[in-house]
């Protein structure tokens, strides 16, 4: 097996067992949704098949990709269409070069936000951290082109967010990674219950620009264990 080939069976272990998470913290229904990973050291990426139920999800069922969406012919998992979002994340993988992971939930309060067409405020701490800020709207587009993945672009190029709400649609993320990507699909449905309770309530009190850029700077660069030989 070569580098490319080691490579990519590696990123249809994780892609496989990351839509596990998806289904664990309730942010898909049916055959909805989906993770895909770009594979390192080459133009392609993997991502589930269409319509294809999560307990029958295996490493030979994802669908290896190049960059413009077409399915890698005599790889394993090329007789299934691809995800039919494969295009979106494709135009992101193109055109943002720092992206390893792209995730689509329909979860259900992020949902909500986007149907209002509404960006979710930067009201508590935990969106500071993770977001670092607010979590914006993405236009609408129609599924069956790279619409969707222009979009996504458009919003989060040059934005701190790792997260898009895509109007009437639902919400979309990137990551260094796939397992990044997840973390972020996770975490934005999590703030969007909390910040769409919270409103239940009354009005929410937004934090102050110098609190989440220091919320931001510290959890991304000081929370958490340093690297295996760091001082």
């Amino acid at each position: 097996m070569n580098d490319i080939e080691a490579a990519v069976a590696s990123v249809r272990a994780d892609v496989a067992k990351l839509h596990g998470e998806l289904t664990k913290y309730g942010l898909v229904m049916w055959t909805g949704g989906n993770v895909s990973g770009r594979v390192p050291g080459a133009d392609l990426f993997v991502i589930k098949p269409s319509g294809v139920d999560y307990d029958e999800l295996t490493p030979n069922t994802m669908i290896v990709c190049d960059l413009d969406g077409n399915v890698v012919p005599g790889t394993a998992g090329s007789d299934r269409s691809p995800s039919s979002d494969t295009a979106a994340h494709a135009y992101v993988y193109r055109t943002m070069p720092e992206v390893g992971g792209v995730v689509h939930t329909h979860s259900t309060y992020a949902t909500a936000w986007a149907a209002r067409g509404e960006a979710i405020p930067c009201v508590i701490t935990a969106m500071a951290d993770e977001f670092g800020g607010e979590i914006p709207i993405g236009p609408f587009a129609v599924i069956g082109d790279d619409s969707i993945g222009r979009g996504i672009v458009a919003t989060l190029r040059g934005h701190r967010s790792r997260a898009v709400l895509m109007q009437n649609h639902g919400p979309f993320t990137i990551g260094k990674d796939a397992r990044d990507a997840v973390k972020a699909a996770v975490m934005v449905e999590d703030v969007a219950r909390t910040v769409h309770i919270a409103r239940q309530g009354g009005e929410t009190i937004p934090l102050a620009q110098e609190a989440i850029d220091a919320l931001f700077n510290r959890y991304q660069n000081v929370y958490g264990q340093a690297p295996a030989g760091a001082i």
